[in-house]
């Protein structure tokens, strides 16, 4: 009667006529499809991106921002972003030193391309832990299914084809730290995650998430939980010196300019927060995306916890745009929740030693190929959410970016942009700009920018420029704004150089 291998015994092999299993004959090496995929999906993040940067469709918020600030840097500057307002102080709205790194790239490359790029790559970074970690769980057929979903997830998905946010540092972040969470490495998971105070002001919430799973892993070990709880503590602490102290201290107005977000501009009290939980029905299609990412499954993980800080002030927020699944916000939980499901799936695993369900289990462990023992079936709970979230990339996938990179359209040059590039070409470099929201993130390169809808600082800027047909000029510049500082602008004397199908430019008398 066949017995169970102990995790001791030497591998037995089937006689040469029996045929090998599958996964036995797939490559084996996990660093190679983990870096292949990773560089498979920056190439495609970089097409999308860069591809919606020439038609015109980043924007001064945040491209435009974000390039200012970089530009500073890189100039050895302090990170004054005109796009906020006169003298604007960026470190005064969101604490992301860490986009610092990226000046010595952007000296040599003075381009939002390389602010696109740089994301492009730092996303796609996420790949590679959490597509190792699976091959070491469940093979290489798992990790390639991990690796796809974590690179195609509609949260990454959707911040990388998005301008450029200061997140696209944390994605890699939270994916080492979760999987060395995962495998049990309190110390790499605290290295890991201790950048994530530079990256923003939030983060330090869930580098206490990372303290406290660093705690009960220790407890469960019977190690000391004195480095989890440190670690714990030193994320509050960062959270609230940053909120309290640091970014009043540049802020124009000397406070935190998100507070009214959580009491609804005053609105309503903090005892009342709890309550913004259940709707709109929205925030319960984030939360039912992300559970499906997840394979449902990775709800029975620990690393799981991890999004906790993150959904709790999304969901909190009066700002709606913070509650679904449209903008970069999320990409920050697609590693968790990659994260959770591979932890889950090891979870779902008998335990070495275990008894097998079947007798034809017990045969299956005992293959072997080229010295290395295959492993036994996935249980059908791991198969299940495997296949739950591979179904939901699949179908989400259409709904983001990424589909851009096959639609002949998209890579198309309209007469309306070719129109708009010519205007631009009028303005000369080094000329100080006021522009709406899309035209603005062509120009913060080689101009100093300006909205066009905030009031000037004498004498003015020396050019004016619009495209009235923008559907983002209603956000961060109302129409109203825009057309009533037209009218400002023409009234003191502004020249019209162009004007047709809703392009003008306007130049200083």
């Amino acid at each position: 009667m066949p017995t169970a291998l102990s995790p001791d015994s030497p591998p037995r092999s089937l006689p040469p006529s029996a045929p090998l299993r599958r996964s036995a004959r797939l490559p084996r090496h996990p660093a190679a499809l983990a870096w292949g995929l990773a560089a498979g999906f920056a190439a495609l993040y970089v097409c999308v991106a860069a591809n919606r940067h020439r038609r015109g469709l980043t924007k001064a918020y945040d491209l435009g921002i974000f390039e200012q600030a970089v530009r500073a840097y890189a100039h050895l500057r302090a990170p004054i972003v005109p796009l906020k307002g006169p003298g604007y102080h960026l470190l005064g709205d969101h604490f992301h030193p860490l986009i610092a790194t990226l000046a010595p790239a952007y000296r040599v490359f003075p381009t939002p391309l390389t602010l696109v790029v740089a994301q492009a790559l730092l996303m796609a970074l996420a790949v590679v832990p959490l597509t190792r970690w699976a091959h070491e769980v469940a093979g290489p057929r798992v990790a390639l299914i991990v690796g796809c979903t974590t690179g195609a997830s509609w949260g990454i998905v959707r911040a990388a084809a998005d301008d450029f946010h200061e997140i696209a540092f944390a994605v890699p972040l939270l994916a080492f730290a979760a999987t060395a969470l995962g495998r049990r490495r309190p110390l790499a998971a605290a290295l890991w995650s201790l950048p994530l105070l530079l990256v923003k002001e939030d983060l330090g919430l869930t580098v206490a998430a990372v303290g406290l799973l660093i705690t009960r892993q220790a407890r469960q070990d019977r190690r000391t939980p004195l480095p989890g709880l440190t670690l714990a503590a030193v994320g509050v602490a960062a959270t609230a010196l940053t909120v309290l102290v640091v970014l009043p201290s540049f802020n124009p107005t000397g406070g935190f300019d998100y507070w009214q977000q959580l009491d609804g501009g005053g609105q309503s009290s903090l005892w009342a927060l709890p309550l913004r939980l259940g709707g709109p029905p929205v925030k319960w299609l984030l939360l039912f995306l992300l559970a499906a990412t997840a394979g449902f499954l990775g709800l029975r993980s620990p690393l799981f916890l991890l999004c906790v800080p993150t959904l709790a002030w999304r969901l909190c927020s009066a700002n709606p745009h913070y509650w679904g699944v449209s903008y970069h916000y999320s990409a920050v939980l697609m590693p968790i929740a990659a994260a959770a499901l591979v932890d889950a799936v090891r979870r779902s695993r008998p335990a070495p030693g275990s008894p097998p369900a079947t007798t034809a289990a017990a045969t299956t462990t005992a293959v072997t190929t080229a010295g290395a023992a295959t492993r036994p079936p996935l249980p059908r709970p791991a198969r299940r959410a495997l296949l739950v979230s591979a179904l939901v990339t699949a179908v989400t996938l259409p709904l983001y970016p990424l589909h851009e990179v096959v639609m002949p359209e998209a890579w198309s040059t309209s007469p309306r942009l070719t129109e708009i590039r010519a205007m631009l070409r009028l303005i000369p470099d080094d000329a100080t700009v006021a522009a709406s929201n899309r035209l603005a993130a062509q120009l913060t390169s080689r101009a100093e920018v300006t909205l066009v809808c905030r009031e000037p600082v004498r004498p003015g800027p020396e050019w004016v420029v619009v495209d009235l047909r923008d559907p983002s000029v209603q956000a961060p510049c109302a129409v109203a704004d825009t057309a009533r500082m037209l009218t400002v602008y023409q009234g003191h004397g502004y020249r019209r150089l162009v004007d047709r199908d809703g392009l003008l430019l306007l130049r200083h008398p």
